[in-house]
């Protein structure tokens, strides 16, 4: 259930008054894996509208391989504690931050000290890549940029200076996540199937039985979603209605104003 009488703070927002109390070393610490954490939902997603199953979601995928899995939660833990004091929520949702624990005699790749294996198509691997290169670039720019103003002594009204430190804060962190994106990556099979069943990658055209209407969409994994190019998340209420369906099947998807349903019309691996 999402919290109505709290303002409706953005989550940017929110995250940036955050570590704006924080010193310098903590928002250097802290920042990546909050603005990770924002990515996931969305800048403009107003605080209060997160549910406590939304937050246990994020807290289940994140990898018990990850060496710093306990120091991401505890540092989200923080941020959405702060949220609670400051009247933005008014629920603590930290609580449902919990650690998933690894079942005994399990051989799954956590287990094994193996990291997430994440699905990924192969433009998506490619546009992940290109995009990793392109941050990598602006690096050179943004150090000088901290360089100079650093070179001004009066460090009580720099600007400048807070400002370049935030957008390295934010180029780093997305540097990092996109490093570990690829390094578990697998690029799906895109060769033909012999069952047309809805996977990962999939181009599919629907029809809304209501209206009338024919929709395309590309299933994707969550990091490659692009709504301008159709590109749905496969953890979306759509998308996981849509997966292991064929064509001709019909599909429901609970939305706030009532229940859409669609018809699988084709499908294109």
């Amino acid at each position: 259930m999402t919290d109505k009488s709290a303002p409706d703070i953005s989550l940017e927002e929110a995250a940036s008054q955050f570590l704006a109390r924080l010193t310098t070393e903590e928002r250097e610490i802290s920042q990546p894996e909050l603005y990770k954490f924002i990515r996931w939902f969305g800048r403009e997603q107003a605080l209060n509208r997160l549910s406590a199953r939304e937050v246990a979601g994020y807290a289940e995928r994140l990898s018990l391989s990850d060496t710093d899995y306990g120091r991401k939660l505890d540092q989200l833990r923080a941020f959405l504690t702060h949220a609670r004091k400051a009247g933005w929520s008014r629920t603590n949702l930290a609580v449902h931050l919990k650690a998933k624990k690894a079942k005994a005699g399990s051989s799954s790749a956590v287990r094994q000290g193996l990291p997430e294996v994440i699905e990924l198509t192969r433009q998506g691997y490619a546009e992940l890549e290109n995009e990793l290169q392109a941050l990598k670039s602006r690096r050179p720019e943004l150090i000088e940029q901290i360089r100079r103003a650093a070179a001004d002594k009066d460090f009580k009204e720099n600007a400048p200076l807070a400002a370049a430190r935030e957008q390295r804060g934010h180029l780093e962190g997305r540097i990092r996540e996109l490093e570990e994106t690829l390094k578990s990556a697998r690029v799906i099979n895109e060769q033909p199937k012999t069952e047309l069943k809805v996977s990962i990658g999939d181009h599919l055209m629907l029809q809304d039985l209501v209206s009338g209407e024919e929709l395309r969409y590309q299933v994707v994994n969550p990091r490659e979603v692009d709504p301008a190019q159709g590109k749905i998340s496969s953890v979306s209420p759509l998308g996981k209605v849509l997966i292991g369906r064929g064509e001709g099947e019909v599909v429901e998807v609970a939305v706030p104003v009532g229940r859409l349903r669609y018809q699988v019309k084709r499908i294109e691996h």
